[in-house]
């Protein structure tokens, strides 16, 4: 998969596209990355890409120009998408990232300043925010979105059913996870993980699973049972 990012900050990303396993999907050419500086489109000689907003309102707009004029640079392949990050777009999720996973080339737009010019949004696909907070920078976010596509492609993970069972996958977040020692401090392993039984083993996790994502995520709870219950009526 290839990933074109555009940005006014292009050496925020040297370290990260470096390290764990996005620099290692890099060096095995799962993973290519185009960063592109959106100040090299700028026709302003102090390669100034932000102005003050129609209408009013403090802060700065990320203007349509220099955006375009990057976004018109890439030659991309046929239905790649485009997203622009935005702390008023729409929730990124787990399931989100799974259906990007199964495109070939997804340029993403680096959210600045107040925001960015409408007219370069209309021309995305999608605009995503990672959370309900802001940002200093969509570099941040970007980097969010690409690593959490990038690892539910085949082969970026050494141990692929590592990613069946994670939080969201199915609504639930993931049980509680030990490993040695079985005490420390006073304060043990659950018995039920040592004892060998994978029938209670399973049992225990799921109950785990329910009573973590009730407690924690009400929302993604409900959301579960409903899909539990709508599920009953169809069978």
């Amino acid at each position: 998969m290839k990933f074109n990012i555009l940005t006014l900050f292009p050496d925020f990303f040297e370290s990260p596209l470096k390290s764990g396993l996005l620099g290692k999907a890099i060096e095995s050419k799962i993973l290519s990355f185009n960063i592109i500086d959106i100040r090299s489109f700028t026709k302003d000689k102090f390669k100034r890409c932000d102005d003050y907003p129609y209408g009013g309102g403090c802060g700065m707009v990320l203007m349509p120009e220099p955006v375009l004029n990057a976004m018109a640079s890439i030659k991309t392949c046929v239905g790649a998408k485009t997203i622009v990050t935005s702390a008023s777009g729409e929730l990124f999720t787990q399931q989100m990232a799974r259906e990007y996973s199964t495109e070939k080339e997804i340029t993403i737009i680096c959210g600045h300043y107040e925001g960015i010019d409408q007219r370069v949004i209309d021309c995305a696909d999608k605009e995503i925010s990672i959370g309900d907070y802001v940002l200093s920078g969509g570099e941040f976010a970007s980097l969010v979105i690409a690593d959490s596509v990038a690892r539910l492609i085949p082969g970026f993970m050494s141990n692929p059913e590592s990613v069946v069972n994670e939080s969201y996958e199915d609504e639930l977040l993931e049980h509680p996870q030990y490993t040695r020692p079985s005490e420390l401090n006073g304060i043990k392993v659950p018995d039920v993980l040592i004892n060998g039984n994978h029938a209670k083993i399973d049992e225990w996790q799921k109950q785990q699973r329910l009573s973590k994502t009730k407690r924690l995520r009400p929302d993604l709870y409900e959301k579960y049972i409903l899909k539990q219950i709508i599920g009953d009526k169809i069978l």
